[in-house]
């Protein structure tokens, strides 16, 4: 859910941006492509990551880089630089994601997988209706002109959940098994083995 405020306080903020810049609905559109582009990339890479340095680790590493960058956001002065910083945001965000949901599969007994995933992909709808709550709270306390700018501030919080992940969540066994049997065998991860023939019936989940 914190991906989906970060993600989704930037539509609430379009109509005071283009009162404020003079930002056209075009570069406003541009900007959230380019966050999604980027997210997308950023999923990619993640998780060939994940699979290298652990899901523990790159999550706090994801989590920390779209906190960081929407921060970032709220010193922004022009369509151009946000841009940059939603750009940059959104490789956390699609790393985040898919990390987080990889990370939730192995955790949760087979049995229970199902739901568990379940319940994270509709998480985006709770994170989504925070976000529309911190827009009406802030607009109601500050001027569209500073709000915008503590509404990104808001988002750098999601970074306190690396504090909560360091002390309370490591790797899942399954993982470390497959990193003990690459090791063991010499072998390493090779994201083209994805499109190995016969890898979903070969694959033990």
């Amino acid at each position: 859910g914190v991906d989906a405020f970060d993600y989704m306080i930037y539509t609430f903020m379009i109509p005071t941006l283009i009162v404020v810049w003079g930002m056209t609905k075009s570069q406003a559109g541009y900007i959230a492509t380019g966050a999604l582009i980027t997210s997308a990339i950023g999923g990619w890479l993640a998780g060939i990551l994940a699979d290298k340095y652990g899901r523990v680790r790159m999550l706090q590493v994801t989590v920390l880089w779209f906190s960081a960058f929407t921060f970032l956001s709220g010193f922004t002065h022009s369509p151009e630089q946000l841009f940059v910083t939603r750009a940059l945001q959104g490789l956390g965000f699609g790393g985040e994601w898919s990390v987080g949901s990889v990370l939730i599969a192995e955790m949760i007994n087979a049995r229970h997988r199902g739901k568990a995933v379940g319940l994270v992909q509709s998480a985006w709808a709770i994170g989504w209706g925070i976000s529309a709550v911190a827009f009406w709270a802030v607009y109601a306390l500050a001027a569209p002109e500073l709000a915008w700018r503590v509404l990104f501030w808001i988002g750098v919080l999601p970074a306190l959940l690396i504090l909560y992940i360091r002390r309370h969540i490591s790797d899942p066994q399954v993982y470390k098994d497959t990193r003990a049997k690459l090791a063991a065998s010499g072998q390493s991860s090779n994201f083209l083995l994805i499109f190995k023939p016969g890898i979903l019936r070969t694959t033990v989940l």
